[in-house]
């Protein structure tokens, strides 16, 4: 709890791109559901709500044992209530539905938790068609700089695509050297706090025996610890890659169904993150596999044992910040990569309102006609739907590199 409350104080006067929507949903929902890895700043977020409310935290034993024993007797009140890491009371949510539907009360109750409450066996159930539900992902570049945004996803597809260059031209974002930025991550702590590579591998060591591998044996049973770590090395060396889960087997020495539920545990708790493969195909056979990457790109690098960033980290990078971007819209957009059997790739296939928008990220400052090949393909592969493609590269180039392809830095978009 002292290192939550240390964050708390590092997080003061850093506005979140989520509150407002957060604050949106409890004016007319009963329950809100903010989930995301520990650390990411949850309870900050809630405890700085427009309207004052009880909290209590699963963290406290005493607490716990309440929720489990008398779930009812806890939720008793008429002031609105917080319950911090509500996913180690599964049963506490039976009650929660009770009380909602004697008092569909807006607002009533604010759940947080390190754990993907929807993918939780029996929990979706629960409180279906009383729940709006969030997802809070490290802190964004905008975030840390003190704007509470993420990227500019949204101005570029509410302005007419000719006018991509001005749209992203307008704006004072300062520069920064990408390869920081991937070895510090989004974690508020290390991010905003910690100022040396030391301090901070100390800080992924604690997070990883204290939270992580705590939180990932309470949700399942984790047979050896060990071999789990070798897993989450394994998975963060092979970031932007195809999914192989025979193949991690094997460079691991776990049995493939093994491999498979760890996985979907380290999806649980929002750490692993699966992109889908763009699945629209017509006249091209697709590869079908997710992609894997990490939640976040300093924790990925201190997992795997690297010091160097690699193309694949500025990858997640932009991922990260496409994934607080969906967060913060009630209709979130489609995330996906692109692959075919014969070669070509996009890095992420956007699709939001009726369009499809093609991205494609080099570690690179001088983009050149090959590294937009494979989104002219995909262009004309999915026509009229198809708007603009993306090129993000760490150079200062901003300008049409293509027929219906910009070349951006990387900077003004995040």
């Amino acid at each position: 709890m002292n290192i939550i409350h240390g964050m708390n104080d590092y997080l003061k006067g850093v506005d979140r791109a989520l509150g407002g929507l957060v604050n949106r949903a409890l004016a007319s929902q009963p329950v809100v559901v903010l989930t995301g890895a520990r650390q990411t700043g949850k309870s900050t977020l809630v405890r700085h709500l427009a309207k004052p409310r009880r909290y209590v935290t699963l963290d406290d034993v005493e607490v716990l044992e309440r929720a489990e024993r008398e779930p009812d007797a806890l939720l008793e009140g008429k002031e609105p209530l917080t319950i911090d890491e509500v996913q180690r009371a599964p049963a506490l949510l039976l009650a929660i539905k009770r009380a909602v539907d004697e008092r569909r009360t807006p607002g009533r109750f604010v759940l947080t938790g390190s754990a993907d409450l929807a993918l939780m066996k029996g929990v979706s159930e629960s409180l279906a068609g009383r729940v709006a539900h969030f997802s809070l992902w490290p802190l964004t570049r905008r975030e840390r700089l003190g704007r509470g945004a993420v990227g500019r996803w949204s101005a570029l597809f509410a302005a007419p695509e000719h006018t991509w260059p001005d749209v992203l031209a307008d704006d004072d974002a300062p520069n920064e050297v990408w390869e920081d930025l991937v070895r510090i991550g989004g974690y508020p702590t290390p991010r905003l706090h910690l100022a040396d590579a030391e301090a901070r591998a100390l800080w992924f060591a604690g997070y990883t025996q204290t939270y992580l591998e705590r939180d990932l044996r309470q949700l399942s049973e984790v047979a050896s610890i060990v071999d789990f770590r070798r897993l989450m090395r394994a998975v963060c060396l092979r970031i932007g890659n195809v999914a192989n889960q025979t193949e991690l087997g094997r460079d691991v020495g776990m049995p493939q169904p093994t491999v498979r539920r760890h996985l979907d545990l380290l999806e649980l708790s929002y750490q692993l993150v699966r992109l889908p493969a763009y699945a629209v195909n017509r006249t091209k056979r697709l590869i079908k596999s997710p992609k894997l990457y990490w939640a976040d790109t300093g924790l990925a690098m201190y997992l795997a044992g690297e010091t160097t960033p690699r193309g694949a980290h500025l990858e997640n990078l932009v991922l990260g910040d496409l994934l607080a971007w969906r967060g913060t819209i009630a209709d979130g957009p489609a995330l996906m990569y692109w692959r075919t059997t014969t070669g070509d790739e996009v890095d992420f296939v956007i699709e939001h309102e009726g369009r499809v928008f093609p991205v494609e990220v080099k570690a690179t400052a001088r983009p050149r006609l090959d590294d937009v090949r494979s989104l002219v393909t995909f262009r004309e592969e999915y026509g009229r739907r198809c708007g603009p493609g993306l090129l993000l590269h760490t150079g200062d180039e901003l300008g049409w590199l293509a027929n219906g392809v910009l070349a951006c830095p990387i900077w003004r978009v995040l």
